[in-house]
């Protein structure tokens, strides 16, 4: 393939293990990336969950240290969670040691949670449009906020992260505080410059991301930055959120034309029945997700319960765009996905209960894809 595969990794906990051992596993994955060719290695932001990234600048940081050249960040930090001087003071922190290798993705999940918890449940859109395949990739109806059945937790874990009386920025603006000191630009309301100490001037590459054509895409795109677009978030809504970007996007000093990356969960093996056993407790994952609960532990595929048809309603359009097989079944969905975005990068999660099995993942689908392993000189 001629673009580049990276990795963004949930640091999943699978039953049985513990969080500590999430953490080791997401270092061994970094450095086998590395060492595969991979082009970047992101981690996400997960709160009151059974996943193992609730810190990522902290976690980015563990990883720069273990590897040496590949580029790794957030997919992303959010925003609604952490002021501005916070984001850019730990990013400018690990740039400091480890210079120009950091991708700082910002995103919207924070207000947009905020919003639930303030107005309470969004409605759910009507009527449903039909699952659509499109030139080899589904596109199936779009989930939104409001299909969710309990947001007690959501709300309760939303008044923790914030401190008492405390509001979220909106988007938009905070990103513009975040660019500000990061240039050196930054003055308050009341016209008071201040300057991020480590942060002002760290060589970190600020990224947007986004499930829909809104806000997120938009902005990316009248800022000239890099956007990230998360088919495996929200696969409905890939088409209109890449037309989105380009659509607004203005040439900045850095990109004069558009750089997207698309992400993708995938699991490959062997074959593609060894694939689709691995695969087989994916959807009881997505459940606890949208159930309300948010991620549990990653279920043993061998003896993970059949989903109630109930169960299933509620998570089939990820089920049936996770890309499941083996090596050259995975790459060919990748590159329909490649072919219809027009994306520059393809960026893969994959969640598997033995990490062996993850790893092996990354590795069959490198090997496809054609990247070049990295060779440490002795």
């Amino acid at each position: 393939m001629t673009i580049p595969l990276s990795i963004l990794d949930l640091a999943p906990i699978s039953a049985g293990s513990t969080p500590q051992q999430a953490i080791r596993n997401t270092i061994d994955l970094a450095r086998q990336a590395e060492k595969l060719g991979y082009h970047r290695f992101w981690v996400a932001e997960h709160h009151f969950v059974r996943v193992a990234s609730a810190a990522p600048a902290t976690l980015i940081g563990l990883i720069a240290a273990a590897t040496e050249a590949i580029r790794v960040g957030s997919a992303a930090v959010q925003l609604g969670h952490h002021t501005s001087i916070s984001v850019v003071e730990a990013f400018g922190t690990i740039d400091a040691l480890y210079p120009g290798r950091l991708d700082l993705g910002l995103g919207r999940s924070g207000q947009r949670a905020e919003q639930v918890r303030s107005a309470g449940v969004p409605p759910v859109p009507a009527p449903e449009r039909p699952t659509e395949v499109r030139d080899g990739v589904v596109l199936p109806p779009p989930f939104y906020p409001g299909q969710l059945l309990d947001f007690t937790r959501v709300k309760a874990a939303l008044e923790t992260l914030h401190l008492p009386g405390a509001q979220p920025l909106p988007y938009t603006e905070q990103v513009g505080e975040i660019l500000a000191l990061l240039d050196g630009t930054y003055v308050t309301p009341e016209g008071v410059e201040l300057h991020a100490v480590p942060g002002e001037g760290a060589a970190v590459q600020p990224w947007l991301f986004g499930s829909s054509g809104g806000e997120s895409a938009q902005l990316a795109g009248r800022s000239g930055l890099p956007f990230a677009a998360n088919y495996h978030v929200s696969p409905g809504t890939i088409v209109e959120t890449v037309e989105a970007y380009r659509a607004a996007f203005r040439p900045s000093p850095r990109f004069p034309r558009p750089y997207l990356v698309v992400s993708a969960d995938v699991v490959v093996a062997e074959d593609d029945a060894a694939a689709r056993r691995l695969a087989a407790s994916y959807g009881h994952w997505v459940y606890s997700i949208r159930s309300g609960a948010g991620a549990a532990d990653y279920l043993d595929p061998d003896t993970a319960p059949p989903l109630s048809d109930q169960q299933r309603r509620l998570v089939d359009d990820r089920v049936t765009t996770q890309f499941v097989g083996s090596p050259a079944t995975v790459a060919e969905r990748l590159d329909a996905l490649r072919k219809l975005t027009g994306a520059d990068e393809i960026l893969v999660t994959s969640v598997a209960f033995d990490h062996t099995d993850r790893v092996n993942s990354h590795r069959l689908l490198a090997r496809e894809w054609g990247l070049t392993p990295q060779v440490r000189a002795a």
